[in-house]
Formats: C-alpha cells, sequence, structure tokens
C-alpha cells in the first residue's frame, strides 16, 4: 500500500571461457551482457531511481581501454544504459557482430567481468554522482577499482574523521565514497607490497605487473578496509585486472546468493531471478554466508573466504515480508504463513461471524499473504463444520448436511490500484484530492450495512494511503465494519540499514504512542526517555541503550493499534475501523530464518543503529517541544 523505497540490488557475471565459446555455443559473445540485462530487470523492484553497469576487459593491450561503466537516471535507467552499450554495436556488419575476436580487441563493454546495480536512495542523496557503481582509476591496471552496494553504514561520521586524519581526501561525505575510498586505498597497498616483492626478485617491466595481478590477495584488502565498518552490507567489486569480488556483513543483515558452472559464476541479491535466468535447480545456488567474501581471481578460479567474524545473524525480516520477489520458493511459502498466523487475531476482531464477513488484499504485494489468511480461514471453517455435524443428535438429512457444508470463505477482489500520482500536483487539497483515487473499488462486492469487510496488506508503516485513499474507498461500499490486516508487526523504529525509514515522526505506530502519553497525562514519561538518550549521548555507541522502547512500554499492542485507527479515520467515515498487526511471534514463527526485527522490536543487530535512533528521538523532540 505505501511504497518504501528500500533495497539496492547487485548482480555480477563473470565468464569462465573465451567470448568466442558463447559465440559458438549460444550464437552471440554478447551472453554474458545479455545475461546481466536480464539479472537486472529481474530485480527491478529493488531499484528505480537510477541503474548503472561496469565491465572489464580481461588482458587488453597497453594504450587499449579495459574498464568500461554506464549510468542512468529513473524508473528507466535499465533500459536506457544497456539501449546505450548497444548503441556501440548499431552500425557493425553482421560479420563484426559475430566475431568474437574482433569484439575483444576493438568494441567498449566486450569483455568477461560484468557487474550491475540497482538504485534505492536512503539518503535523500540524489543525480548521477550518486549512481553506483563508482570508479577509483589509476595507472596501474591492478589498482582499478569499480563498487556498488546493497548496504548502509552507521558510522559513517567515525569513519570519516578516521581516514582524513591519515591523509586520505574522500570526494564526498557519502558511505559509499568513503567505501570506495577504503577499499581503494587497502587496494593500493596490497599492489605495492606485490610490487616490492617482485622487484627484491629481479622482476621487471610487463613481468612485475604480470606478477602482481597473479598473486592479489583480496582477502588481505577486504578484511583491512571493512572490519569498523557498522551496518547490514553486500558489497560488490572488480579490480582493473580482471578480480571480482563480493563481500557480506558479519550479521548478515543484506542478503546475496551466488551460483557456479564450467561457464559461469553469478552472483545476485535474489534467488530465484538466478534460477530463472539460468534455467538451474534451487539446490545449485548457495547463500553468501555472514561475514563472508566470495572472490574470483583473474584466472576464474572462485574462493570462498571468511573475512570478518560472524554475530548472530539478524537477516533482514523484510526482505520476506515485502523486498524480495515472491516467486522464491521459501519467500512464498513463508508470505503464506504470515497470512496463517493472523487468522486468530481477525475472528477476533469480525466476533466469529464468518459468513457476514468479506476477505480481501491491498494489491500486489501482499496477495500472497492473502491466500494464506485463506487457507487458514478455510481450515477453521471446516473444523466449525465437522464439529456442526459432530453434535448433532441425530442423523442429518441431505438438506441439513448441505446447509452445513455449503458455508464458505468469502474473498472478492475488493480494491484496486487505479492510477498513479503525477509527482507535478506536488501539493495542497488538489493533491490530496488525487489521492482519494489512487484506489477504486469493485462495488456491489458485500452487502452494504451487514458485511464486514476484511482487508490484508503487507505493512502500515506512515498510514498515510489508509487515511488518504484507501479507508474512504472502501467506506463507500457501505460495510458495517472495516478490518485492515497488516501480515508484519507494528513499526516502530527507523531502520538504518538500507530502508528508507529514519525519522520517527513517520511511524504512525510512534505517533500513536506520542497521543496515548498525551491523553493519560504522561508526557512525563518523553521526558524521562530523552533525558536518558541525552545522558549516553556522548558514550561509545557499543555502550548505548535503546530507551525509546519506554515509549511504548506502557501500552499494549491492542491500545496502540486502536489509537492508530482513530489517528487514521477520515472524517464521515460510517464503518467502525480496526486495524490489526501482526503479533512479533508470528512474524518469527513464519519467517524463523530470517531474525533482523529491528523495526519492531527496537532490538538492532548493530551498536550503529542504537546510536542512529538515540540521535533520531532527541531530534524529534527537541524540534517538537523546543528543548
Amino acid at each position: 500500500m505505501e511504497q518504501l523505497k528500500h533495497e539496492c540490488g547487485v548482480a555480477m557475471i563473470r565468464l569462465l571461457k573465451p567470448l568466442e565459446y558463447y559465440e559458438q555455443k549460444y550464437g552471440t559473445w554478447m551472453y554474458g551482457l545479455n545475461k546481466l540485462y536480464l539479472l537486472m530487470e529481474k530485480q527491478h523492484n529493488r531499484g528505480q531511481e537510477g541503474a548503472g553497469l561496469a565491465c572489464v576487459k580481461l588482458e587488453a593491450d597497453a594504450g587499449e581501454e579495459y574498464m568500461f561503466r554506464e549510468r542512468a537516471l529513473g524508473s528507466g535507467a535499465i533500459t536506457e544504459i544497456f539501449d546505450t552499450v548497444h548503441a556501440h554495436f548499431r552500425d557493425l556488419t553482421p560479420e563484426q557482430l559475430h566475431d568474437a575476436d574482433f569484439a575483444k580487441k576493438c568494441l567498449p563493454f566486450a569483455g568477461e567481468v560484468y557487474m550491475g546495480h540497482l538504485r534505492y536512495s536512503t539518503t535523500g542523496k540524489s543525480g548521477l554522482s550518486y549512481v553506483h557503481p563508482f570508479l577509483r582509476r589509476n595507472n596501474w591496471r591492478a589498482k582499478n577499482l569499480a563498487l556498488c552496494g546493497n548496504f548502509n553504514l552507521t558510522n559513517v561520521d567515525e569513519i570519516f574523521a578516521r581516514i582524513t586524519a591519515t591523509g586520505q581526501h574522500p570526494r564526498k561525505y557519502a558511505d559509499t565514497y568513503i567505501m570506495l575510498e577504503q577499499v581503494g586505498h587497502r587496494l593500493d597497498r596490497e599492489v605495492e607490497r606485490l610490487f616490492r616483492i617482485a622487484e627484491a626478485d629481479g622482476l621487471t617491466g610487463m613481468d612485475i605487473t604480470r606478477y602482481i595481478e597473479d598473486h592479489i590477495e583480496l582477502v588481505n584488502v577486504l578484511r583491512t578496509s571493512s572490519r569498523e565498518w557498522d551496518g547490514g552490507y553486500v558489497i560488490c567489486g572488480l579490480t582493473g585486472s580482471g578480480e571480482s569480488f563480493a563481500i557480506r556483513d558479519p550479521w548478515g543483515i543484506r542478503t546475496a546468493f551466488w551460483y557456479q558452472d564450467d561457464e559461469v559464476a553469478v552472483l545476485a541479491s535474489e534467488r530465484p531471478v538466478i534460477q530463472t535466468v539460468f534455467n538451474v535447480p534451487l539446490e545449485s545456488i548457495h547463500e553468501m554466508q555472514p561475514g563472508q567474501a566470495v572472490i574470483i581471481g583473474k584466472d576464474g578460479r572462485m574462493r570462498i573466504s571468511p573475512v570478518n567474524p560472524p554475530h548472530t545473524p539478524k537477516p533482514c525480516s523484510f526482505e520476506r515480508i515485502y523486498f524480495s520477489r515472491g516467486s522464491d520458493a521459501d519467500i512464498y511459502q513463508e508470505r503464506k504463513q504470515l497470512g496463517r498466523e493472523l487468522v486468530p487475531s481477525i475472528l477476533r476482531a469480525i466476533g466469529h461471524d464468518i459468513d457476514h464477513t468479506v476477505f480481501s488484499f491491498i494489491p500486489n504485494t501482499a496477495e500472497v499473504a492473502f491466500y494464506g489468511m485463506l487457507q487458514g480461514l478455510d481450515e477453521y471453517l471446516n473444523d466449525l463444520k465437522a464439529r456442526q455435524i459432530a453434535s448433532l443428535d441425530h442423523a442429518p438429512t441431505h438438506e441439513e448436511l448441505e446447509h452445513i457444508l455449503s458455508r464458505r470463505i468469502r474473498s472478492e477482489k475488493v480494491a484496486i490500484k487505479d492510477i498513479k500520482l503525477r509527482t507535478f500536483i506536488a501539493e495542497g487539497n488538489t493533491r490530496n484530492d488525487l489521492a482519494a483515487h489512487v484506489y477504486d473499488i469493485t462495488y456491489g462486492s458485500l452487502v452494504p450495512g451487514v458485511d464486514n469487510l476484511v482487508i490484508i496488506d503487507d505493512s502500515i508503516v506512515r498510514g498515510t494511503t489508509l487515511r488518504q485513499s484507501i479507508i474512504g474507498i472502501l467506506d463507500r461500499l457501505g460495510p458495517k465494519k472495516i478490518v485492515i490486516v497488516s501480515s508484519s508487526p507494528q513499526v516502530r523504529y527507523p531502520d538504518y540499514y538500507g530502508i528508507d525509514m529514519s525519522r520517527m515522526s513517520e511511524f504512525i505506530a510512534f505517533r500513536a504512542a506520542i497521543e496515548l502519553l498525551k491523553e493519560r497525562g504522561m508526557q512525563s514519561v518523553i521526558e524521562q526517555v530523552y533525558r536518558k538518550c541525552r545522558e549516553q549521548a556522548a558514550l561509545p555507541k557499543e555502550q548505548m541503550v535503546n530507551y525509546v522502547k519506554g515509549i511504548y512500554a506502557p501500552f499494549t499492542d491492542e491500545e496502540i493499534s486502536a489509537k492508530m485507527a482513530e489517528l487514521l479515520t477520515p472524517e464521515g467515515t460510517r464503518a467502525e475501523v480496526q486495524i490489526v498487526y501482526q503479533p512479533l511471534e508470528g512474524l518469527h514463527q513464519a519467517c524463523p530464518g530470517h531474525a533482523g526485527d529491528w523495526y519492531f522490536s527496537g532490538d538492532y543487530p548493530t551498536p550503529g543503529g542504537v546510536k542512529m535512533l538515540n540521535q533520531a528521538f532527541m531530534e524529534y523532540v527537541e524540534r517538537v517541544y523546543q528543548y
């Protein structure tokens, strides 16, 4: 319902055969380029603000370009960058177009190593200069670096202060540039280390270059540059000499998967895109482990290396609820289970009145949870029927059985995503009026004044669309009661590891808790929490505690949900409105392998998360209460 700007996406391909091999087997030397396009398009859900790709050509002669990059902005960026790349081939003769040797020697982007990136901004910074991959160029081929990632660091300020104190000068105060500078600096040092060894062994000229490129230890580079990164990340990179790598954070917050056969090595943010693009079984695709790096050498050999000691795994549960494509086999089942887990709460909300309730969903990401909810309701109703039949004190007639067995769960497609609000309508009542028409309804889908309407969504974070559009448009159907169901728990805390949720005032759960404190004369709780946050502001982040939990502590989940419903129900709504959230226990039951729930629970996996929350709460209080 609410579009969350969220995860970036990455894709890497390393061809393990000469270009001529792919020309002969697949009819084009562009095999790698074409597969990269598919990997990126099938992850388009992960980034619609920009896209970029980089390519390295192995064994280029001196004076010839060997590292290429293309970037673009906007939701059509993937098409744009690949159109630009293919424009280089437009005027070729058919013979030239299918001549792999000619392509290898003369054409840009005709390489063996490819990397793609899909961008969603989580910092508010935009423009082409912020679109990945980033490049760090040098006359030494092995010192050239292209970097991209799906990440957010919480301790940029600390790292920036340290590296500038040692004389480095990042071009921008942004985590991507700082990461580029850190990895690039350590890559420089690794090359210089090997240069000294080669020179001491009596090597000269190109023999030194070949020695360096054959002996680079990227594990050293990654270990020394990443040891102080606090945050969630999957960082990918290419060097000018043909090395490629990916590294995952020690908490496993961000995800990545890899696959290798004798033709290609591949890495992507999501598993099913590799399955589909390369038509390979699920069992042959592997997940990167926390703190691990996948490194593919210039010679094409892959190594899986531990880089940073793994912490308690906290992979992001929002990946399962919302971000990743639902075509992954495990994610599909987990989303269905999220719907099933909600059945007891839904039944309580409608007073167990199945016969006078219509069930539906907000398109489109909640559809799988909706199917799971229906299955759970069917099981409940079937059990009800069986008990009703068993309780009869006589042999039932055909008509009695037919009456009992004919009861059904009533599901309809009630809400329809109708328009996309154009950004040129920027503000004011006109925009609010347009927002009310983003969704449309199916008239006649329930009995006015008689039926309840239960409608499931995957998350309710800010509540803006509910208030501006959803509740008002659903109320036109005349339901007795509207129950809005979230398949995820209440989002109470900001995320600092890659999701665009960073300000306390954004969250309807937080606003509801603040309103309850005011209503009950408990404003002193806000001041107490602020004071505790202020007292620990100067402490090392490792010693900080999440005192913001105290804002929610006086209330039950149900009390906060009830206040949310009150805040989000538009004036003039005739139906009673109730909001039902997934319990935290239900989330963990449905997604047992993804324990990262800090935006729901406040249990941040890294010290930097608590530090950023502390700062966000103080900023909120100081702005609102003029402290």
